[in-house]
């Protein structure tokens, strides 16, 4: 699918903001959620200039799909290291299995069911971290309203990664054209919402 004028606007302030974030607005936390934070931007940030460039039909790639795949999953591990220290360990060893996991369904021929289900599992739960974890502390006190906003964040890459796990599935909630027509607007508005969120943490 062909870009337009819009989506290419839509998808360079996608990355300019993420660029932001990793040269401004990621301070005063531990080391490895620093990293964590730091790669899934960098990706996000790599995945909107390829589809600027490449145009949307690049997500048919595999290789798209795994690298999407480090963003919740480093986003996750992020806020898991920091509001969550009793979990530290098995966090990491998930978010490594899962990664690998995704790895592995995407270079080796599967059934297709099989891809799918991986992908989803993986998502779903870095997804779910991302959006519960800062909408509770948020509600109970312990971080600021504002800290709700990465949720939000949060609820619309899972949105995004819904929407394309089930197009490709074959069993789409949208259109094709529809699904790549929003997904620009959706990955602005997520990196936004994540950029605010953290901005008021």
């Amino acid at each position: 699918m062909k870009l337009t004028l819009l989506n290419r606007l839509l998808l360079l302030l996608t990355g300019l903001l993420a660029a932001y974030q990793i040269a401004v607005g990621i301070e005063g936390m531990a080391t490895t959620a620093i990293v964590a934070y730091t790669v899934a931007f960098g990706v996000l940030l790599v995945a909107g200039l390829l589809l600027l460039i490449l145009g949307l039909d690049v997500l048919e790639s595999p290789v798209v799909v795994v690298l999407s795949t480090v963003i919740p999953l480093s986003l996750s591990l992020g806020l898991v290291w920091e509001y969550l220290p009793g979990i530290r360990s098995p966090y990491l060893v998930y978010v490594i299995v899962g990664f690998l996991a995704v790895l592995a369904t995407r270079l080796r021929p599967l059934p297709s069911k099989v891809p799918v289900i991986v992908l989803a599992l993986v998502h779903g739960i870095a997804g779910l971290t991302i959006f519960l974890l800062p909408v509770v502390f948020s509600l109970t006190g312990r971080a600021t309203p504002g800290f709700a906003l990465v949720g939000l964040g949060g609820a619309l890459i899972g949105l995004g990664g819904l929407l394309l796990a089930l197009l490709k599935a074959g069993r789409p909630l949208l259109p094709r054209q529809a699904i790549l027509k929003i997904l620009p607007g959706l990955l602005l508005l997520m990196t936004l919402a994540f950029v605010a969120g953290f901005a008021v943490a």
